[in-house]
């Protein structure tokens, strides 16, 4: 498959199915339930991943598309050659609640490995992405939709922190205690709190260090961000054993990970 072209179509898929986003976003009045998992689903998911997945079909017809809100996708059967991997809209406590740092998150995962990814944040204009030859960049849309003349943009690169003063970024709706036990092994100059794969690209920018997540989450709330950071110069390993966060695992749970720039040094 041919990289510029899925960086471009990425990139164009999550601009239109943010463009929806937003307007229920800024409504007030999309309608909402709550899946099997008592998590809750909204009008807007639905619409943005049709959205998505038909735009990925239409471009690549066959391709494997697993989406957190089609159940069926999750049983495919996948091959080394790479899949899509989906979360139409991550975040979606924070959308209901009002808060704007819910994403679109789209990646493209080979031989277990997110290459490409994009990640983007409606309500900012902020879209975070790989480029075709495995780089991250931004672009700062200002809160427009609408397509993007190039996948250039600006290039992200890690920090280079300084372990004696460091800046965390966690989850602000599940900080729980082995999260914050974990955190208190650093030294911790700033505490920041996000919500979705934001996290992940706030570290790939430079204004975070480390992000730690103990506790459930599923390789399409983490593949899209893992992407855009491994291209500016970080990692995301598995706290047990320190390997890399990998995907296509069976039933697609990630195990408890730390996303961080090089630099830190992991306790």
């Amino acid at each position: 498959m041919n990289g510029e072209r899925i960086c471009r179509t990425m990139i164009d898929l999550a601009l239109e199915a943010g463009a929806g986003i937003l307007k229920h976003f800024r409504s007030r009045q999309t309608m909402t339930w709550t899946k099997e998992d008592e998590s809750p689903v909204t009008e807007a998911d639905i619409e943005a991943d049709q959205v998505i997945r038909q735009g990925l079909s239409r471009e690549f017809p066959g391709a494997a598309i697993v989406s957190e809100e089609q159940s069926e996708s999750h049983a495919l059967r996948l091959t080394e050659d790479g899949f899509f991997i989906v979360d139409p809209l991550d975040g979606t406590r924070s959308f209901i609640s009002g808060k704007p740092d819910f994403t679109v998150n789209i990646g493209y995962v080979v031989k277990s490995k997110p290459v490409f990814g994009v990640v983007h944040v409606p309500a900012s204009g902020r879209m975070f992405f790989t480029r075709p030859d495995g780089s991250s960049a931004e672009f700062d849309l200002n809160g427009a939709s609408g397509s993007v003349p190039n996948i250039n943009g600006k290039t992200l690169s890690v920090s280079l922190p300084d372990n004696e003063a460091l800046v965390v970024i966690a989850s602000r709706s599940h900080a729980n205690a082995a999260t914050k036990a974990y955190i208190s092994r650093y030294r911790i100059a700033r505490r920041q709190a996000a919500g979705s794969s934001l996290k992940f690209c706030l570290v790939a920018a430079g204004e975070a260090d480390f992000y730690p997540r103990l506790g459930r989450t599923m390789e399409w709330d983490t593949a899209a961000g893992h992407a855009v950071l491994s291209g500016a110069g970080g990692d995301v390993v598995r706290l047990d054993d320190g390997s890399s966060l990998r995907y296509g695992k069976p039933g697609y749970v990630n195990p408890d990970f730390v996303a961080f720039s090089p630099g830190v040094v992991l306790r």
